[in-house]
């Protein structure tokens, strides 16, 4: 498959940005959400994005477009900001008619792919994340030393922007692809150049670095796989245990790599590839949704229980917050799905969701 097989299209947002998306492939639909250098048709000559899209586009009806400032979407544009960011993901989505679908996520496409699945559990059938993170780097308070980092980075970005011979390129090289080629290098060099300018593409990396979705990953319902490369220079590993421990329908899967963007020579990209199309594959049994949830069959503790299944908590901080042993949460927690007649804690979520529970991440009362 090449750029020449993708079908693209114009889309327009609320504010008056017109936005490109592309589908390529045919088969269960698979949605991207857009990050960092996008490009609809330079990516498929991309050594770092060619790979992706020739595994996802095959068997598979694949959803990508250009974020705002970016590739073939409006370039003018001073509106740059996360909300726009999920707010053109709506549109995007919308606009290609897409109704239930898997979705499918890299580095800081992350925080956007999360917010939509949390607020938008109809239309999301699983959720992929590789290589990313709840909490943007500017917000590593914990470790000030990568947020100095990241700053200079910022400046080296300003300064070097798709220059072959800049400094720049040999950190961007050593920390995206350490294990890369010189042709490597020139790829990345030619996406910056057709992607965006110097000054976007600063703008865009701060919105990027200062996202914060911790929140909206606790309330994601869906099955969840999260990929992380094991030595991550970008999004150190530690960030996407972070990510799991936020998710309760998450399953993590370490990347035996150094490489950020995974080469497509290495045995870790096979496994990635592996990982995901078997998650792809299984089953979804989606929580009944034609009938709405009676809480009246459970009693106060159990709603109390059910409430924080609903916020996102997992069992030990529902024990904490009843004051409960994890054993007696476990036991309660088997009843309640047995009453609500669902057999997964997404499932749960879901009807949870739909009769107005866990939005407010606080535990209903159980006196």
């Amino acid at each position: 498959m090449a750029a020449r097989d993708q079908d693209i299209r114009l889309c327009t947002t609320a504010d008056g940005v017109k936005l490109a998306y592309a589908v390529s492939g045919d088969g269960p639909p698979l949605v991207m959400s857009a990050t960092w250098l996008t490009h609809l048709e330079h990516q498929w000559r991309s050594l770092a994005w060619r790979p992706w899209l020739d595994a996802f586009s095959r068997g598979r009806k694949l959803l990508r477009y250009d974020a705002r400032g970016c590739g073939l979407s409006d370039r003018d544009t001073s509106d740059l900001s996360f909300d726009n960011w999920v707010s053109d993901f709506e549109c995007v989505i919308d606009a290609a008619v897409f109704g239930r679908f898997d979705l499918l996520a890299t580095c800081w496409g992350g925080p956007i792919a999360i917010t939509y699945a949390a607020r938008h559990p109809e239309r999301v059938n699983r959720l992929i994340l590789y290589g990313t993170y709840a909490l943007g780097r500017l917000r590593w308070n914990d470790r000030p030393n990568e947020i100095e980092k990241a700053r200079v980075l910022l400046d080296l970005t300003r300064l070097g922007w798709g220059r072959d011979n800049h400094a720049f390129q040999q950190v961007w090289a050593t920390a995206f692809q350490p294990g890369g080629t010189l042709d490597h290098l020139h790829s990345w060099c030619d996406q910056q150049r057709a992607a965006t300018s110097a000054e976007t593409a600063v703008r865009l990396l701060r919105i990027g670095w200062n996202a914060d979705v911790r929140e909206a990953a606790r309330k994601v319902a869906c099955p969840v796989l999260i990929l992380h490369p094991e030595r991550d220079a970008v999004v150190p590993l530690d960030q996407g245990r972070v990510l799991a421990s936020l998710m309760p329908t998450s399953r993590f899967v370490q990347i035996d790599t150094e490489n950020h963007m995974p080469l497509a020579d290495e045995p870790a990209w096979l496994r990635i590839v592996d990982e995901i199309q078997a998650f792809l594959e299984e089953p979804i049994e989606h929580a009944p949704r034609n009938e709405a949830l009676s809480l009246n069959v459970l009693t106060p503790r159990e709603r109390a229980v059910l409430e924080g299944i609903a916020g996102g908590l997992d069992n030990a901080e529902i024990a904490a917050s009843l004051g409960l042993s994890e054993k007696t949460i476990r036991n309660h927690i088997t009843r309640v799905f047995d009453k609500i007649g669902v057999a997964h804690r997404y499932q749960a979520i879901v009807l949870a969701r739909d009769a107005g529970l866990g939005f407010n991440n606080r535990l209903i009362s159980a006196h």
